[in-house]
């Protein structure tokens, strides 16, 4: 009851604390859940909360102080605004037609807009170098209590997951989450010239590698892999250092953690040695076990739910639980849908390379690497997670996504580079 109103009057008087606020809720928040559709759960958190109340405290300021303007242009509103709008025509013509709840259907598609509004709010109040530092320092500093959580979880339970995530927890959830913070962390490291900020992220970037290995999230692992060589491709001038730290890295872990090392094997062979699912390719037959079986499965399911409704699918939630993300945006949203959301992801590519690029100060050039390598990863765990819909995944991702893409803006680069 005091909590909306505190944050009401926060967000009024300084927008920036609410922000830090809404930065350590990300991963701290407690969950309950408001409803249950056939399979998918609709689940309230309380940075659910916050972000609303933040956001329309921000629209009321705005409206106050109209030169503060509701939107601030960037490279991917248009995208964005594109995509909710096919979600809700979807999801409309799925509640007309009788193949969705309206309850379910509204909440979900509520969730998927609240990424989007937690990247218009950072957009909107992003003033200087000095502010951004300020929010990834609180970024940063969550990422720390998140691996002391998630270490003192080893050895009591199978695989560590992220605080608050109840009975059901999901490990692939805490597996991205830690693979934004890794290649925000490394990067960093290299690039950053300040030794406090270098030695804190290399500290942090350590720590979150044994509970990282602990989640058992193949995808995750993947994706590890896909986002420590992207790091590696793209700082040219650093490739030595980069690479060196992962030698290092993977001869520490043999070294002095061999019982992590063969759990993560274990896993791994794990996925081609059940017998309870068996599929052909090129002439050979593959045993995988059910939850990599599920993934192939999902794929199956949306091809057959597209002959029913291919051009706009059949509404946020109408395909009940996909655990792969790109067969449920088709299922979801059609073809149409799934070509704005693979143009969307274009774009941010595209701009957090174009940021990269011409950003000449050093500890912005890593924070803009630490993004790009970060989403190179997420949309190879993608195939094997609804990584785009997970919300302590998304919401970092997206606050991370706001800051890159205004940094031309906030930190303007010489005419030179831009054209380069």
């Amino acid at each position: 009851m005091i909590l909306a109103p505190t944050i009401l009057i926060i967000t009024l008087l300084n927008t920036d604390l609410a922000l830090i606020i809404l930065i350590f809720s990300m991963l701290l928040s407690p969950e309950f859940k408001l409803a249950q559709a056939a399979e998918r759960a609709v689940v309230v958190r309380l940075d659910d909360i916050l972000l609303i109340v933040v956001f329309l405290s921000w629209f009321v300021r705005t409206a106050i102080h109209k030169e503060l303007g509701l939107l601030r242009n960037s490279a991917l509103n248009k995208w964005i605004l594109s995509y909710i709008l096919i979600c809700i025509i979807s999801s409309g013509m799925g509640i007309l037609f009788g193949r969705l709840n309206a309850t379910t259907a509204f909440f979900y598609i509520m969730k998927y807009i609240e990424y989007f509004l937690l990247y218009f709010m950072v957009t909107n109040n992003l003033k200087d170098r000095d502010q951004i530092k300020m929010f990834m320092l609180g970024f940063l500093i969550t990422g720390l209590v998140i691996c002391l959580y998630a270490i003192g979880q080893m050895g009591t339970t199978n695989r560590v997951s992220a605080p608050f995530e109840g009975q059901f927890s999901e490990p692939n959830t805490l597996g991205g989450y830690l693979i934004i913070l890794f290649a925000v962390c490394i990067s960093l490291f290299i690039y950053s010239p300040n030794l406090s900020w270098k030695y804190f992220c290399g500290f942090l970037a350590l720590l979150a590698v044994p509970p990282f290995i602990f989640t058992l999230s193949r995808g995750s692992y993947l994706a590890f892999i896909v986002m420590y060589l992207s790091i590696v491709f793209f700082s040219k001038r650093n490739r030595i250092l980069s690479l060196s730290i992962l030698i290092i890295a993977i001869i520490i872990i043999t070294v002095f953690f061999p019982s992590l090392v063969n759990m993560m094997k274990q896993r791994i062979e794990k996925t081609f040695t059940s017998p309870l699912f068996t599929y052909e390719a090129m002439g050979k037959s593959i045993p995988l076990e059910e939850s990599a079986a599920v993934r192939i499965e999902s794929w199956k399911e949306a091809f057959k739910r597209l002959v029913r409704s291919p051009f706009i699918g059949h509404g946020v939630s109408g395909v009940g639980l996909m655990d792969t993300q790109y067969p449920l945006v088709l299922g979801e949203t059609g073809i149409i849908g799934f070509i704005i959301f693979l143009v969307l992801m274009r774009k941010i590519f595209n701009r957090a390379i174009y940021v990269f690029r011409i950003m000449q100060d050093p500890w912005l050039k890593g924070l803009a690497l630490g993004f790009l390598a970060s989403f190179i990863g997420l949309l190879i765990q993608a195939f094997a997670a609804n990584t785009f819909i997970i919300v302590r995944i998304m919401e970092p991702f997206w606050f991370l996504a706001a800051i890159v893409v205004m940094l031309p803006e906030i930190c303007p680069v010489p005419e030179d580079k831009l054209r380069s």
